[in-house]
Formats: C-alpha cells, sequence, structure tokens
C-alpha cells in the first residue's frame, strides 16, 4: 500500500472553466489541488503552504505570472518549486522572458489536460 501523500498542485488561473478543467484533471490522476484566481490569491495560497508544483497563467489580475515566477526564485526554499506556464500568450518573445526568469516548462492556450498533467508530473519527477 502506497502511503506517500499526494502531491499538491496550485493551479492560478482566472478563467474559471479552465481552472475547473485543470482541477479535474490534476485531481482524477492523484494530486491534491489549490487554486487562485489571480496573483494575490496566488500568493497568499504559496504563503499558507508551498505546493510541490504550480501551473501559472501569465495574464492575471493584480500579480502578472511573470511577477510571481520572479518571486517564486527569489523567495529561498522556493527555488526548486516546478512551474509550468499555461498561458495564451504564443510569441517567442513571452516564452523566453518567462523560461528565462525561472519558468521550467511553458504550455500555450489551446491545450490538452492530459499533456499538462503528464508535463507536471515529468517536472516533479525531475525536483524529487
Amino acid at each position: 500500500m502506497n502511503t506517500q501523500a499526494a502531491p499538491t498542485v496550485l493551479i492560478v488561473e482566472d478563467e474559471e472553466d479552465i481552472a475547473y478543467i485543470l482541477r479535474f484533471m490534476f485531481e482524477r490522476e492523484g494530486f491534491s489541488v489549490v487554486h487562485a484566481a489571480d496573483g494575490r490569491q496566488a500568493m497568499a495560497r504559496l504563503e499558507e503552504a508551498p505546493p510541490q508544483g504550480v501551473v501559472l497563467d501569465i495574464m492575471l489580475p493584480y500579480h502578472d505570472g511573470i511577477e510571481i515566477v520572479e518571486r517564486l526564485r527569489a523567495r529561498p526554499g522556493w527555488g526548486a518549486v516546478p512551474v509550468l506556464m499555461l498561458t495564451a500568450k504564443a510569441r517567442e518573445v513571452d516564452i523566453v522572458r518567462a523560461l528565462d526568469l525561472g519558468a521550467d516548462d511553458y504550455v500555450t492556450k489551446p491545450f490538452q489536460p492530459d499533456e499538462v498533467v503528464a508535463r507536471m508530473r515529468r517536472l516533479l519527477r525531475k525536483a524529487a
């Protein structure tokens, strides 16, 4: 019997339908999910209990995803938390900037939910 706790993923997404789909897919695959609908909520959730991984939109109210990645990487103890950007921003300059600032992976919308879960699993394996 596996007694290991399910990894927790913080989904930072302001579009309710997308957040619902992601929550469903991650929970179906055995993850524990915490949701934040904007940048302020994301920072509060991170302070409450840092997750094992983060799925992060760029275009968010209050603090955008780029700012959140920068804060994550600057915070002692949080630098190794895998971050998968999931965003409609598909220009090369946006992708390069996010990766240069510390995102571990980048997926553009529209997306395949199973692929997002698989990419997070891969990031978590690499971080372990």
